[in-house]
């Protein structure tokens, strides 16, 4: 082709230039089209020269554009003139893909003509689709993310479609996390991500609501058969333990489920009935579904209204430790105090641990207010020994503190911090806490009696461990339950168990205190029995620190005083 220097020029311009080129002319047919074009479309030079444009375009698209050149062609001003347009372009081997192309037209001596850029955008529309679902989609597990979750919701019930809602709930994943680390939880979650989609197939939409909380909705479904059967296959499938690494992890499953619209008339309360039936489930021990009732709404609200007073509480200095004495049976010789909180309230004033702690079920402010009562503990041990003695102060511990990785840590700092002997200080723990991860227990309790901590079962008789079981634990010291003591004298059944418990105790060589005495008769059949311990009324109630250190220290001097006359 014969070219003035200067068409020369931009014809070479063009054909070198990495952005693909095109020239139309008013026919439809390609007139110019560079390398680039060639090399993004899959043709050879002499393919597309003097071919019509509309090899290029998909058979879908061909008829707008061909009406849309005819009209530019006859007089009219291009709409996208000058505008870069995304639309699909079709390559030689068929495939479509996404381009952007920018439209110049011009007239000239032989008539109309038109020339576009076109760049491929394939790659920013895979990263467009990518950040789309990561914006819907949880990275860890590739699950629905909350949002998507709840959008999808709305959309169904807004549309009126049958829903029915479960809110999973993992029970143990804290454990795992404390004992194995963040990445084996993470590992943990994956697996579980894979597994009950598997399970539910088509039937269900699952999502990862955030932490170990999952989404499970049902559309369309509202039977609440169907959800039962559903919620069961769930718990079943919790059953088999998930193996990971060389490691076989237990994990169980808490559900609370909710159905519209008789539970909720948008996505939001829906989800809130099902969070209240699953604080439940939880509530009741885990391991189980609810079904969500009107009832549970104000119970759970009250538990949560209850919680958001006990924090400002804790914060604002409310709560107090009282101290309830334990003596020796024979001389009345205070050995130790059980630290029981109380709350201060300033509308319903002094509030015993019945009003409040079962708001703290499943709450991380049980774990709070339990390392400040051990604190709290240590600094009273400090003062009951500070002219030289040897009491101890004894403390219960939550739950949640009890199964924390860190206990002996925290244990630890506060012993160092308060600088007191170990011994002055003692755990005490129920054996259905104990029992709910018997072998993780028996480690735990290994570790505080390894720094010289005592630990005490408290309650013992009223759950469901066998006398055997105990040798297992490290103990220091078993209380007996103040229920066999109240009719110790008239029942025979609970002498004969208090007679065992102490037989038992004293095989053990463990100290061995009587809750709840309140008459010295009680106090004298004890003794007969052999138990030397005890704690109750008789012998004192519940006092402020400052009322038992003065008890300590008056019953301390007249026992010394004692001591010294030669009386014992």
């Amino acid at each position: 082709m014969d070219l003035p220097p200067t068409a020369r020029m931009a014809h070479d311009f063009a054909a070198a230039m990495s952005l693909a080129l095109i020239v139309v002319d008013s026919h439809g047919d390609i007139r110019f089209a560079n390398d680039a074009f060639c090399s993004m479309f899959g043709y050879e030079p002499d393919q597309i020269r003097g071919h019509p444009v509309t090899m290029i375009i998909p058979e879908r698209m061909r008829g707008a554009h061909t009406v849309g050149m005819a009209n530019v062609a006859g007089g009219a001003k291009p709409g996208l003139g000058g505008k870069p347009v995304e639309v699909s372009a079709l390559r030689s081997d068929g495939s479509e893909f996404p381009i952007e192309i920018t439209l110049s037209t011009w007239t000239a001596e032989d008539g109309f003509w038109a020339g576009a850029a076109i760049k491929d955008i394939s790659e920013r529309r895979e990263r467009d689709a990518r950040l789309m679902r990561l914006a819907s989609h949880d990275t860890l597990t590739g699950l629905q993310n909350r949002h998507e979750f709840m959008t999808v919701l709305a959309q169904k019930m807004a549309s009126g479609e049958p829903c029915s809602l479960i809110l999973m709930d993992l029970d143990g994943f804290k454990e795992v996390n404390d004992t194995h680390g963040h990445v084996m939880g993470d590992s943990l979650l994956q697996a579980i991500a894979v597994r009950i989609p598997y399970l539910l197939g088509d039937t269900a939409t699952v999502a990862r609501l955030g932490g170990d909380e999952f989404g499970i909705l049902y559309a369309p479904c509202s039977d609440p058969l169907v959800v039962q059967q559903e919620a069961v296959k769930i718990l079943e499938a919790f059953r088999k333990p998930f193996s990971l690494g060389g490691m076989h992890l237990e994990l169980g499953a808490s559900l609370g489920i909710a159905i519209a619209p008789e539970h909720g008339a948008d996505a939001d309360e829906l989800l809130a009935s099902s969070d209240f039936a699953l604080y439940c489930a939880k509530a009741a021990g885990g391991r189980s579904y609810r079904f969500f009732e009107p009832a549970m709404r104000s119970e759970s609200q009250a538990k949560r209204d209850m919680r958001d007073e006990l924090r400002h509480a804790m914060r604002n200095g409310d709560l107090e430790l009282y101290f309830q004495p334990q003596v020796e049976l024979t001389t009345r010789r205070i050995v130790g105090f059980e630290a029981l909180i109380r709350w201060n309230h300033p509308q319903h004033g002094l509030l015993l641990p019945g009003r409040f702690l079962p708001a703290l079920e499943q709450s991380t402010l049980a774990a709070e207010i339990g390392w400040w009562t051990i604190d709290e503990a240590c600094r009273m041990a400090k003062s009951l020994n500070a002219g030289g003695g040897d009491c101890k102060v004894a403390v219960n511990l939550f739950p949640q503190q009890f199964r924390a990785a860190n206990l002996r840590d925290r244990v630890v700092e506060a012993v160092q911090r308060h600088e007191i002997s170990a011994n002055w200080l003692e755990l005490e723990v129920t054996e259905e806490v104990t029992l709910n991860d018997d072998e993780a227990s028996l480690l735990t309790l290994k570790a505080i009696r390894d720094i010289g901590v005592g630990v005490a079962f408290d309650d013992f008789g009223t759950g469901y461990a066998s006398l055997s079981s105990l040798q297992r634990y490290p103990l220091s010291t078993l209380k007996i339950d103040r229920g066999f003591i109240r009719d110790i004298q008239t029942s025979p059944s609970d002498a004969a168990i208090t007679r065992a418990l102490v037989a038992m105790s004293r095989e053990m060589r463990l100290d061995t205190v009587a809750e709840g005495i309140e008459t010295e008769a009680q106090a004298a059949v004890l003794l007969a029995m052999g138990c030397l311990q005890g704690q109750g009324y008789l012998f004192g109630r519940p006092m402020p620190a400052r009322d038992a250190l003065s008890l300590y220290q008056q019953t301390a001097g007249l026992h010394r005083d004692m001591r010294a006359t030669g009386f014992h």
